[in-house]
């Protein structure tokens, strides 16, 4: 994904500091809000494997430090619930001048709270998904312990939370006592999806439960069995992201995405890592996949291999081309199957190599046709596979021309 370092005014004008995660192509189907836990930033790995996932669907994401906390401006102490909305607020108010308004609020934990108490004041909101949200935030005096009558009775306290000290106010606290969750929750008139871990020990399951209850349909819960409250394993933040990705298009992007004519230019294929691993995304026209490598190759095997990836191209055009000639000659041919192997070997191994020194690449293709074809229907079709495209690539002449160009600049390759 493309990252971009921004900022925008927050409630009280404060700035507020944010990264807006892009697709590989730039254009995105839709913008999506997310907003981090409670005390959090939003540098949190799990918002990082959360927003890549959802800019593979195509989806933008805003995400943002709340007014005191990571490189935002403005004193934590002098936050609460309502001014944490208010910045969600603020943050929706960016999107829609400086881009398009957000169509998915996405909150954890305590972020969760506040995009749901948000929600009804984002216009262009369709969707809402939360990640170990609290139903009621008032639950985080439960965090607080003696702290919180501390602050009711000085008016101000020191806390410390996740082994870090916070400094909290009396409006903090008689801010979360105007709230009624259980009508928010009920007014919200957008598409829901909980998510949350039956694990979860910081923010109980139970609170997921009575999120479901009180929420209209549509709403779906899905639980991330074994995660922890801050989705710390990456595979729990992957999954969830995913999930939030795979569900969210039917509620924000399909009505963004009319048809794409026809056009006799190529349409650029874009590949792209981060700074660390080997995890490579990759966007093919309206298409997202990635690509890895194992981890005896230093990889996180989350994806298939570059050489993977080219071999299974020959194998999609040549079941491809069988089925089109077949429908063209009106034979009975019923499914086709491909089944392919890539391997380097010694030229001396290859009888009908011309090169008779160092290696070469030796792809396997094993072709099997379902139906009643006869036998020279079969021997034609065989002889047919090896006319596919991708066959008469790889083993025809190709020049690949390689070239620099700075970052985000036009380029020859741009449609």
């Amino acid at each position: 994904m493309r990252l971009e370092r921004l900022d925008f005014p927050g409630s009280e004008g404060q700035r507020l500091a944010a990264l807006l995660d892009l697709p590989l192509d730039g254009r995105p189907v839709a913008y999506a809000l997310f907003a981090h836990c409670f005390t959090c930033s939003k540098h949190l790995k799990a918002a990082h494997h959360l927003c890549r996932a959802l800019t593979r669907e195509g989806i933008a994401v805003l995400r943002f430090d709340f007014t005191g906390l990571g490189e935002s401006g403005g004193d934590f102490a002098a936050t609460s619930f309502l001014s944490n909305v208010e910045d969600v607020k603020a943050a929706a108010r960016f999107l829609e001048a400086a881009y398009e308004g957000p169509r998915l609020l996405v909150g954890h934990s305590w972020g969760g709270a506040a995009v749901l108490q948000a929600a009804p004041a984002v216009p262009s909101c369709r969707a809402v998904a939360t990640l170990a949200a609290p139903f009621d935030p008032r639950d985080v005096f439960r965090l607080l312990g003696p702290a919180a009558a501390a602050i009711a009775a000085r008016g101000e306290a020191e806390v410390t939370i996740g082994g870090r000290p916070f400094r909290l106010r009396r409006k903090f606290v008689e801010d979360l006592a105007r709230l009624d969750p259980a009508r928010t929750i009920r007014e919200l008139n957008r598409a829901l999806l909980i998510l949350h871990s039956p694990q979860d020990e910081t923010v109980g399951i139970a609170h997921a439960a009575r999120i479901f209850e009180a929420a209209r349909h549509p709403k779906s819960f899905v639980a991330l069995a074994g995660a922890d409250h801050l989705l710390s394993d990456p595979a729990d933040s992957r999954y969830a992201g995913a999930v939030i990705a795979a569900w969210a298009r039917r509620y924000i992007a399909e009505e963004a995405l009319p048809a794409e004519p026809p056009s006799p230019a190529p349409r650029p294929i874009t590949a792209r890592t981060g700074p660390g691993g080997l995890l490579t995304d990759i966007r093919i026209h309206r298409h997202s996949l990635i690509a890895d490598e194992p981890v005896a190759l230093g990889g996180t095997d989350q994806g298939p291999s570059p050489f993977d990836l080219l071999v299974a191209s020959l194998g999609a055009c040549t079941a491809m081309t069988l089925r089109m000639y077949a429908d063209r000659k009106g034979w009975p041919l019923e499914a086709v199957s491909v089944r392919l192997r890539h391997k380097k070997i010694h030229a001396a191994e290859c009888a009908e190599c011309e090169l008779r020194e160092g290696f070469l690449d030796r792809i396997e293709r094993d072709i099997e046709l379902e139906g009643p074809l006869d036998r020279g229907q079969r021997e034609r079709m065989l002889a047919i596979a090896d006319r596919c495209p991708v066959h008469r690539t790889l083993t025809g002449n190709v020049v690949v021309a390689t070239r620099l160009r700075e970052p985000g600049g036009p380029g020859e390759a741009d449609p």
